[in-house]
């Protein structure tokens, strides 16, 4: 039987489409995808993080011209700062789960030294009145809550990445396609941590 070229081409383009829409369909993309979902949702951690990190030298000098000899605390908070910026991180940070857990062990010792400045600052009822630090406080207390809402959806999306490369047909898929990409740790917060600093008065 004798094909014209004409006919072949258009056999060529019909099984090219119907494959593309085959593979389109089958989740093929779908790994990729929440991988950058989950990389995406950690960003959104580092930057509330950070912007924690950007709130507090204004909270400590605000309390530092009421509370005087509280300089230990003061201290404390600012080294715990220092520390928890110090700490270099980016998306290969989640495929290096003891890098995540020092990264949050840093985090974690600036939410307790928040927590004890705000208790201090209960012994200055001129500085609980002042604006500034009322100010800064809800900022604080806006950021603790952002913070709470990035994590959440840092698990989720890890979660939703995790089922996929581990469930049929993602599993076949990172077999096949995507084997370099492992598994994601997902957020695991210190004992206690579940509760933000308390930062009310």
């Amino acid at each position: 039987m004798n094909v014209s070229p004409t006919y072949r081409l258009r056999l060529q383009v019909v099984t090219l489409l119907v494959l593309a829409t085959l593979l389109t369909a089958c989740g093929i993309n779908n790994i990729p995808t929440l991988d950058e979902q989950a990389k995406a949702a950690w960003g959104q951690v580092q930057n509330q993080y950070q912007r924690r990190a950007d709130l507090i030298p204004n909270l400590v000098e605000t309390v530092k011209g009421y509370a005087r000899h509280e300089e230990e605390t003061l201290t404390a908070v600012i080294e715990a700062r220092a520390k928890a910026t110090s700490i270099q991180v980016d998306a290969s940070t989640l495929d290096n789960p003891e890098k995540l857990k020092q990264y949050q062990q840093a985090q974690d010792q600036l939410s307790g030294a928040l927590s004890r400045l705000m208790v201090v600052s209960e012994r200055y009822p001129d500085l609980k009145a002042n604006q500034n630090f009322l100010a800064l406080q809800s900022q604080l207390e806006g950021t603790e809550n952002r913070i709470s809402v990035a994590r959440r959806d840092f698990i989720l999306a890890v979660q939703k990445y995790n089922t996929e490369i581990r469930t049929f047909p993602g599993r076949l898929w990172h077999s096949v396609m995507y084997s370099d990409l492992s598994v994601r740790e997902t957020f695991e917060a210190s004992p206690g941590s579940e509760k933000a600093p308390e930062v009310k008065f």
